[in-house]
């Protein structure tokens, strides 16, 4: 094998390794005199509430939540459609001091599983004051509503 180079590159062969530090140790190894810490990055905690998953006659299937992550709230349906025919999801977060956000997502015409969200807001007041309704029906609403899917109210 050669010898690694100042970038941290085997000579000949190719592989990238990590350049040795001045002490002459190998990177992530543990300094001397410092204490050894894990590295833990857990993130913010999620907090998701969905409603029952549902599913229709014409073969859509729904199931809708509120999605709380850290300081920021927003709402996700998971679908699927059987219908054969593409349609559009109108989905709706509804929070506390009457603010709401709507999105409208395509939804292909493929019995393989979709999700649509909501933009992310920060949370106002408590997460459980949210709730999510998505509606499926055909294109630009030239048809009747084939399934109403909702978080359930709060607690």
């Amino acid at each position: 094998m050669g010898s690694v180079g100042a970038e941290g590159r085997a000579a000949g062969s190719g592989a990238l390794r990590p350049a040795p530090r001045a002490d002459g140790t190998a990177p992530g190894a543990p300094v001397p005199g410092r204490p050894v810490r894990p590295v833990l990055d857990p993130g913010p905690s999620t907090a998701v509430r969905c409603g029952p998953g549902l599913s229709s006659p014409d073969g859509i299937e729904a199931q809708t939540c509120v999605v709380t992550r850290g300081a920021e709230t927003w709402a996700r349906t998971y679908y699927r459609n059987a219908t054969g025919e593409a349609l559009d999801a109108v989905l709706s977060l509804m929070g506390p001091g009457d603010r709401s956000v709507r999105m409208t997502c395509a939804v292909r015409a493929e019995d393989e599983p979709g999700t649509c969200e909501t933009p992310r807001e920060p949370t106002r007041g408590n997460p459980a004051a949210y709730t999510a309704v998505a509606e499926f029906a055909e294109r630009g609403g030239r048809g009747p509503l084939l399934l109403r899917s909702g978080s359930n109210s709060p607690d």
